[in-house]
């Protein structure tokens, strides 16, 4: 919920409309879709997913039906974009598990998790498919490209 809030004032800090679309189960994907799809030229210029098991389990569906829909997508991992959706913009989950090995280190050796402060990411890393972008007949701007970690050709 945390990050649909924070997606949701962020898109209007920038002056869009962010329209949650909750799906609690995968037979609600495709009619979901087809109704983005039908709005498509009307509101619905990009679609955000927010990370959740949902996702985790239909990915491909997801992916394959965003571009059925002409809609870029942005995820919160670089799987999916290896996969074939647009981009994405995350975490680094590789740096997370690393000092999650410390947090284990620290418990292991007599620390108590209690006194182990929470920690925030604080790497994050954007990736870009452009094979996603061409077929979506999207031209990326070349300063977006110099900035990610990660462009997919």
């Amino acid at each position: 919920m945390l990050e649909l809030e924070q997606v949701t004032a962020a898109a209007r800090a920038l002056g869009f409309e962010a329209v949650p679309l909750k799906l609690q189960q995968g037979e609600e994907i495709a009619p979901a879709f087809e109704a983005l799809k039908a709005q498509r030229d009307e509101q619905n210029d990009a679609l955000y997913v927010v990370s959740n098991a949902l996702v985790d389990a239909y990915r491909d569906r997801i992916i394959a039906l965003a571009l059925g829909a002409r809609l870029p997508t942005i995820f919160f991992s670089d799987t999916f974009v290896h996969a074939g959706a647009l981009m994405s913009y995350g975490p680094n989950f590789t740096d997370l598990f690393r000092r999650a090995a410390g947090y284990v280190d620290r418990i292991l050796r007599g620390t108590n998790p209690g006194d182990i402060p929470v920690q925030q990411p604080t790497k994050f890393e954007l990736v870009i498919n452009l094979k996603t972008a061409k077929a979506l007949g999207l031209t990326m701007p070349p300063a977006l490209l110099a900035r990610a970690d990660e462009v997919i050709e």
